[in-house]
């Protein structure tokens, strides 16, 4: 079909891995959202346009795309026949997390051996029983992406605790069982409406597209370890499995059946 989206995903026997992504998008756009990994992705054809922080990028074919955990952005074509990428998703510590702040100004690569050997990586994760292999080839991609953003340490003080990340937590500790945003702001003594602004300030993102991003991906996980997808839908805090339908379909191109197929 025309502009049906193409997904292949699977978790790997590799530690620091979570997942590999193999897709190719006419007309997805991902919507605003964050993740508690890093994307570490190439592009097979086409281009990716994103917005990261409140900036706006674009990547080439011949660049690599580090995308650090917490941070919010989108994607999107910015190519007449979409995109074709391969992604592999690193867990929070597979990298240091001083790499956050420069690969959030800088998320784009232009190394042609780093892409060489993700490259690389890609073709060994989709091989059974080379393990081994795949995690040495990693260790040579994260010691190369540390040594691209590599800069003298400073002392920057960390910033200030508000009720924004007051909420975060909370999100985060509610996000199966879910609460409502005047619970919320009861619980952090505060107005419903300030709460909503000082998170969106604070994160570059409204709360409510934060807890369906988290809600996103814990869903993939437990797709790719062979839940169906009525039980992930109660399992991640989705009133059924439409509504977790409707949110991952929104947010990866596919419905949770077809992603999970594609295993």
């Amino acid at each position: 079909m025309v502009g049906e989206s193409e997904v292949r995903a699977w978790r790997p026997d590799v530690p620091g891995i979570t997942e590999v992504f193999h897709a190719h998008f006419t007309q997805h756009a991902y919507p605003l959202h964050t993740h508690t990994v890093w994307t570490l992705l190439i592009l097979d054809d086409g281009l990716l346009r994103f917005d990261l922080d409140r900036h706006d990028h674009d990547t080439l074919r011949s660049q690599v795309l580090l995308l650090p955990p917490h941070v919010p952005h989108d994607g999107r074509t910015a190519a007449p026949q979409g995109f074709r990428k391969r992604v592999v998703y690193l867990t929070e510590d597979a990298l240091d997390a001083t790499l956050i702040g420069p690969a959030t100004d800088r998320p784009n690569l232009s190394d042609p051996l780093l892409w060489d050997r993700i490259s690389r990586l890609h073709g060994v994760l989709a091989l059974t029983g080379e393990s081994f292999e795949a995690q040495s080839r990693l260790a040579l991609i994260v010691d190369r992406l540390s040594t691209q953003f590599h800069r003298p340490a400073v002392d920057v003080a960390p910033p200030r605790r508000g009720v924004a990340d007051d909420l975060h937590d909370l999100l985060d500790a509610r996000l199966t069982s879910g609460l409502t945003l005047d619970e919320a702001a009861g619980l952090l003594h505060t107005h419903p409406a300030h709460l909503v602004r000082a998170f969106t300030r604070r994160f570059a993102i409204p709360p409510h597209l934060y807890l369906t991003g988290r809600r996103v991906e814990m869903a993939r996980q437990l797709l790719l370890s062979g839940m169906p997808a009525g039980t992930v839908a109660s399992e991640v805090g989705f009133y059924d499995q439409s509504h977790l339908t409707r949110h991952f379909k929104r947010m990866l191109g596919v419905s949770p059946s077809r992603y999970a197929k594609r295993r």
